[in-house]
């Protein structure tokens, strides 16, 4: 087994969290809005302990891979395609941990309805 294949996988979510996604959904592959502040330098980090995988609602849709693709390319830093590997699957990993701004972590106690109503990612609150 190869050091890669032993390190546990961290899933990102795009939206929201690798892309700020200020704009809301224009299509799978119409990616308008600037990184994150701090991505370039998590996901570099990451790469070190973990498989990072990137996984989003746009990864089973024709372009959306590739529009990812290239957003991070045009707009990392120079040099980091280099010394990161990510990969992108089409659909959920068995990730240890999934990194996403629309998920709540279950604690083996169920939400009320109205608190799931009331969510609001990070971004807008």
């Amino acid at each position: 087994m190869t050091t890669m294949q032993q390190k546990p996988i961290l899933c990102l979510d795009w939206d929201g969290v690798v892309h700020q996604y200020s704009s809301g959904w224009k299509g799978a592959d119409v990616i308008p809005d600037p990184p994150v502040p701090g991505v370039f330098a998590f996901i570099e980090i990451a790469c070190e302990h973990f498989r990072v995988a990137i996984f989003s609602s746009r990864s089973h849709q024709p372009g959306g891979i590739a529009a990812m693709q290239g957003w991070l390319l045009q707009h990392c830093p120079e040099g980091w395609p280099e010394r990161v590997t990510i990969e992108w699957p089409t659909e959920k990993p068995p990730a240890f941990l999934t990194i996403d701004d629309r998920a709540l972590t279950f604690d083996g106690a169920w939400p009320s309805i109205d608190d799931l109503k009331a969510f609001k990612p990070w971004n807008k609150k």
